[in-house]
């Protein structure tokens, strides 16, 4: 997990929005089980931390997300966290029967999640309780 933590750090230093950074460890993650998935039949060695990698950076996400003092609102946060358990079950899937096509999931949700993050503006903020 130090990676994906150490690149939220270097965030307040680069001038990158949390939002920005995000997309693009999700697109990094994206392109290692692409790479993965491209090169099957020759070689796997990635497999194991291109799966973990994933797995971790979906830990920072989805905690950071349904955390208390976050100003999502309670649906996204929601969403947001069965999207992770579906990350998380479909890591294990591969690991238990290993198969090319089930990267497909985890490349496409990455990659989909992160064009929204680097493009469109950021999402309103819950309205305080009265």
């Amino acid at each position: 997990m130090n990676q994906a933590l150490s690149a939220y750090a270097k965030t307040a230093r680069t001038g990158v929005s949390q939002r920005q950074l995000e997309g693009q460890l999700l697109i990094k993650a994206a392109n290692r089980l692409k790479a993965v998935q491209d090169n099957w039949d020759t070689d796997r060695s990635d497999l194991d931390e291109a799966i973990i990698y994933n797995r971790k950076l979906w830990t920072v996400l989805v905690t950071s997300a349904t955390e208390e003092d976050n100003p999502l609102d309670r649906e996204l946060k929601v969403n947001i966290a069965n999207i992770a358990i579906f990350i998380f079950n479909r890591s294990l899937d591969i690991i238990t029967d290993t198969r090319p096509e089930q990267l497909d999931a985890l490349i496409n949700i990455n990659r989909t999640i992160a064009q929204g993050l680097m493009t469109e503006p950021p999402l309103p903020q819950a309205k305080p309780a009265s």
